[in-house]
């Protein structure tokens, strides 16, 4: 007769080589002695070897049983992490998480969001990637990421928000610049200045917020260039072909040639905002944002 392997074989095996006593192994299988007996002869069989030396009146492991004990614990222990881990995978305490953020919130608040996560969370691996608003957007919608950090304020049905920081604006001058922070009177000083802004397409909201600032200053900002990159800007800047206006975080963590003066006297405040798809079915990700909101990192 042709047997089969099967779990509860390698399970009956395993206790019986702990208890080497066909009794107390069959209590603790809940089996009747010689149903055990039975399973025992067929693992034997299948394997074409003894496994148990039945010979004295002491059960004792043959040399081929050893070798099976070690596999059968090394096989059921392998098993128990398996299972720990899809149950931690299904409560979300371990996976992957796509993070998508702006080069402003490099600075402190993602590092801080890493942090926090790591500590309560420390098998959930992250994914970073920095990317403008509207890829981050884009990539949320399609699934391709759950979590972003912009600087957009209305989204389309379907995509959560919740403020992380909120922060000034500043001046980026080149470092040759006659205007310091010492004798700056007022933004109605530069109307005469070309300047350098952040891209209107991915965030036309951030690129009014921008404007505004001009404007209640009386005059209309001369914009001859435009990035998504502040990296690109300040290297414009440094060159001379134009000023800047950035949010304020951006000074931190660049070693550009330029310098920055704070615009603390105008109402304007610029927000990040952690965004993440309401739909996401990510398990991680439901743990991630009760932690994040729970106190704003």
């Amino acid at each position: 007769m042709s047997y089969q392997i099967e779990l509860r074989h390698l399970k009956y095996f395993q206790v019986l080589a702990e208890e080497l006593k066909f009794r107390k192994a069959a209590d603790r299988l809940f089996i009747s002695q010689p149903g055990l007996s039975r399973q025992i002869k067929q693992m034997e069989e299948i394997f074409n070897a003894p496994l148990f030396d039945r010979s004295k009146k002491k059960v004792t492991l043959t040399e081929a049983g050893v070798y099976l004990k070690e596999e059968v614990d090394f096989l059921f222990g392998h098993i128990e992490n398996i299972k720990k881990q899809i149950s931690n995978i299904n409560e979300g305490k371990q996976g992957e998480l796509r993070i998508g953020f702006l080069g402003s919130a490099a600075q402190k608040i993602v590092p801080e969001v890493i942090f926090k996560l790591n500590k309560d969370f420390p098998e959930i691996r992250t994914n970073l990637d920095e990317m403008p608003n509207k890829l981050q957007i884009e990539l949320l919608e399609k699934d391709m990421l759950d979590v972003g950090f912009v600087r957009i304020q209305q989204f389309k049905p379907g995509i959560s928000k919740h403020m992380m920081h909120q922060d000034t604006f500043s001046l980026v001058l080149p470092k040759s610049h006659p205007m310091k922070k010492a004798s700056f009177e007022a933004v109605k000083k530069l109307g005469d200045e070309p300047f350098i802004f952040f891209s209107s397409d991915d965030s036309p909201f951030y690129y009014d917020l921008m404007m505004s600032i001009c404007e209640d200053h009386g005059f209309k900002p001369k914009t001859y260039h435009k990035s998504v990159n502040a990296l690109t800007i300040y290297k414009l800047v440094e060159e001379g072909l134009g000023i800047a206006i950035v949010p304020t975080a951006l000074q931190y963590g660049y070693q550009e040639n330029v310098k920055f003066v704070e615009l603390t006297h105008i109402p304007q405040r610029t927000e990040l905002y952690m965004i993440w798809k309401e739909s996401n079915r990510n398990p991680a990700l439901k743990n991630v944002i009760k932690l994040l909101l729970k106190d704003k990192v």
